[in-house]
């Protein structure tokens, strides 16, 4: 509008400066008649127009704000913002948080609700209006929010309020009342009613608890201190920080003894992971307080302890009870410990764990006491990297004692671990046979070498022996596919198919064609003239058993019934009488297994 102004205005300059005067006293003359009686009556409003668009890009940012809350009027943070927008108005601030905490619904709110109270309450604080403040913040605690945390920073931020101000007594008794359990009759009528209240469950909030603690610590005695602890414990919302902070306390005024009972409770409510710093700091503080006086009960809780704790955590408390050990038991325990850590921690450690208790023992029992431990690392399933390690370090502490068989044998065992790539390893036992060994020796170490260099090299070309297998089905199969394009009829590609699969022969072919057929085979054709020659060398195919001929082979002879089958026995030959003279002559096992000439043809047939 103010630019259509500015525009009319000057396109009305232009034409009267054409049209002359007489037009101009003419329309002089109609406004006056028309507009006489108006209080805007101004020929130039251009001012005014200004100052209304001026007014309006003023009260843009609280118009915005409107529109974005008629959007969604549980916007919490939006209140916020429309709030500062009012920071030099404290009359509107006060109704824009009033209409906001009608207005916000703390089951739909976007956000946390309870921070319009908050902010609220401490408007009226920072103008020193703490009536007005406290009437806020009782007015907050009444209000069903979604959260049980929202309701405990209401209680919290009037507490604090009042101890801002000096008011410690109040800020107690608040927390006092915050935390009180409700009654029966108010949980019985909550219950009928249906929707439980945040208010019935507030007296659990840890936050609560937490900031009554510090409260009673700072203000209260140590009476009311405990009491307090002691309701922690009992509504088992207590964290492993309240545990260590209720012993601390006791520690500070002398209990020792409630102090360890506390630490046991703790060590019982809690598992691992949360437990670990209560068992650590209960550990360390016992064996300060009573070094060797209570020995056996110290050893008891170290054993609790490892029996509680999973296999990664169980190193430091091995290492904890060992030095207990060292300082005020028996050294030969602190072996025991030792040697029970190596056996429990998982297979990481166990390599730093070997090395601990190998110093500890050289250090205790002197070197040679170091030589079952070597012995036992390296039985011990350790990966071969750190066998190998533990061996060269044996190996090394053998020749330091003059013991160089021993250290050539430890080395000689070590090359079942070691890497033919690996440079130390066969640097160091060069480096010991030049220096210790002979001729022989070297020779030997070079053998070894070669041989373990020989052995990783063939492990990458020997195959399983199902992939030989399913090879020799392959080659078999492409070969069978060849001789049917080829027009080789059934019975000769079945032979083929045979003798393909049976593998190569060293015997010459007619050892082969006459030799006894197995039984996983079946009857092939035979010519007549590969049979004349079978008489003559069947007593010479090696077979080592003897086999009786019956002496009714000839009455054998009407079993075979033409009738009853589409291929003539005759065209078998004698090949078919032997395969059924042998048949009979088996063994009952292999009767089972084998099978004459005419069974084997008629499940051909089938």
């Amino acid at each position: 509008m103010l630019a259509a102004k500015l525009e009319a205005a000057e396109e009305e300059g232009a034409e009267d400066e054409d049209e002359g005067g007489g037009r101009k006293n003419g329309m002089d003359r109609l406004s006056k008649k028309f507009l006489e009686d108006f209080w805007l009556n101004d020929e130039d409003d251009t001012e005014l127009r200004m100052a209304r668009f001026e007014w309006l890009l003023d009260r843009r940012p609280e118009l915005l704000s409107s529109v974005l809350l008629r959007q969604n009027p549980h916007n919490v943070e939006e209140w916020h913002r429309r709030v500062k927008l009012f920071e030099k108005d404290p009359a509107r601030q006060v109704a824009t948080y009033v209409e906001a905490v009608k207005t916000v619904d703390p089951m739909k709110a976007v956000g946390k609700p309870h921070t319009l109270w908050v902010s609220f309450a401490k408007m009226y604080e920072k103008h020193n209006r703490l009536d007005s403040a406290e009437d806020i913040f009782k007015r907050a605690t009444q209000v069903n929010y979604k959260a049980v945390d929202h309701l405990a920073s209401i209680w919290c931020e009037w507490a604090e309020m009042e101890l801002r101000h000096n008011n410690f007594d109040k800020a107690i008794e608040l927390m006092r009342q915050a935390t009180a359990e409700p009654s029966v009759e108010v949980k019985r009528q909550a219950a009928a009613e249906g929707n439980e209240p945040v208010q019935m469950k507030v007296h659990k909030s840890l936050k609560l608890w937490s900031f009554y603690v510090d409260l009673e610590e700072s203000l209260g005695t140590l009476d009311s201190t405990r009491a307090v602890y002691e309701r922690i414990l009992d509504l088992r919302i207590a964290t492993p920080q309240i545990i260590l902070n209720y012993a601390y306390l006791l520690e500070e005024h002398k209990y020792f003894e409630d102090a360890f009972k506390v630490y046991e409770r703790g060590v019982k409510i809690f598992k691992y992971p949360h437990v670990k710093a209560i068992w650590v700091t209960y550990l360390t503080k016992f064996v300060q307080r009573y070094k060797r006086s209570k020995l056996e009960r110290a050893r008891e809780l170290f054993h609790e302890a490892v029996q509680q704790a999973p296999p990664d955590e169980k190193k430091p408390l091995y290492l904890q009870w060992a030095k207990l050990e060292e300082d005020y038991g028996l050294a030969k325990r602190a072996m025991n410990v030792y040697d029970e850590a190596v056996r429990a921690v998982p297979n990481s450690e166990k390599m730093d764990m070997y090395e601990i208790y190998i110093a500890r023992a050289a250090e205790l029992f002197g070197v040679p006491r170091t030589r079952q431990i070597y012995e036992q690392a390296i039985e011990s399933g350790l990966p071969d990297r750190d066998v190998l390690t533990m061996c060269m370090k044996f190996a090394e502490l053998e020749r330091s004692l003059g013991e160089i068989d021993r250290s050539r044998a430890i080395y000689v065992h070590a090359s079942n671990y070691a890497d033919p790539n690996n440079s130390d390893f066969w640097k160091k036992w060069n480096d010991f046979e030049i220096q210790h060994g002979n001729e022989d020796t070297f020779r030997e170490m070079l053998r070894i070498k070669r041989t373990v260099a020989a052995s990783r090299s063939q492990t990458h070309f020997i195959l399983p022996e199902y992939l030989m297998q399913r090879d020799q089905r392959l080659n078999l199969d492409e070969a069978v596919d060849t001789l049917k394009r080829a027009g080789v009829p059934e019975d000769e590609m079945a032979a083929l198919e045979r003798q393909l699969a049976s593998g190569p022969s060293t015997a010459p072919p007619a050892a082969q064609n006459t030799a006894p057929a197995s039984t996983n085979r079946m009857m092939n054709f035979v010519s007549a003239g590969v049979e004349a020659q079978a008489e003559s060398s069947r007593q010479q195919a090696g077979n080592n058993e003897d086999i009786e001929l019956p002496d009714e082979s000839d009455d054998e002879e009407p079993d075979v019934q033409i009738a009853e089958k589409s291929v003539p026995a005759a065209v078998f030959g004698e090949l078919g009488k032997r395969a059924a003279e042998s048949q009979e002559g088996s063994s009952g096992a292999q009767e089972n297994e084998q099978l004459g000439a005419l069974e084997r043809i008629k499940r051909r047939r089938q």
